[in-house]
């Protein structure tokens, strides 16, 4: 047998190897998250804010309390995290938000949303509809107006 064909058989049993591995990986990873997610699903409560301001940013320049900072992992700490400011009665708070309705969130409008901690889950128009996001116009569409104008 050839000397390449026995490198070819060693990275494909390696290759082979490493799916098999972030195969299980990726189940266990979806198992911590279904209980996570069912954990703040028990927890969460309904609230009125009155959204400020919406922004994805560093969890170290959101305004988050310091507790919950330290708590955050590695990863969540050198990530951008879409960040709500947001007024609850009296009181300005930062909130984390879902990421899938981070574009949904209306800002300076009153909402109901679902809150569980400093995590925003769900958010509902309080007062009229709640507008859908303009999309952003991509770079072809950029291009074609330079051209047209």
């Amino acid at each position: 047998m050839p000397a390449w064909a026995i490198v070819l058989i060693i990275i494909a049993a390696a290759m082979v190897a490493a799916i098999i591995i972030l195969y299980r990986l990726g189940k266990k990873a979806e198992k911590r998250k279904a209980e996570q997610d069912e954990l703040v699903r028990q927890t969460a409560q309904s609230v009125s804010l009155l959204v400020i301001d919406k922004k994805k940013m560093h969890l170290k320049d959101s305004g988050l309390p310091p507790q919950a900072i330290a708590q955050a992992g590695r990863l969540a700490r050198a990530a951008k995290l879409p960040i709500v400011k947001a007024k609850v009665g009296p009181k300005i708070m930062s909130f984390i938000c879902d990421p899938q309705i981070f574009d949904n969130v209306p800002v300076k409008k009153e909402v109901k949303a679902m809150v569980s901690g400093l995590y925003i889950t769900q958010v509902k128009g309080l007062h009229g509809k709640a507008e859908p996001p303009k999309k952003k116009k991509g770079l072809r569409a950029w291009i074609q107006k330079k051209l047209n104008s």
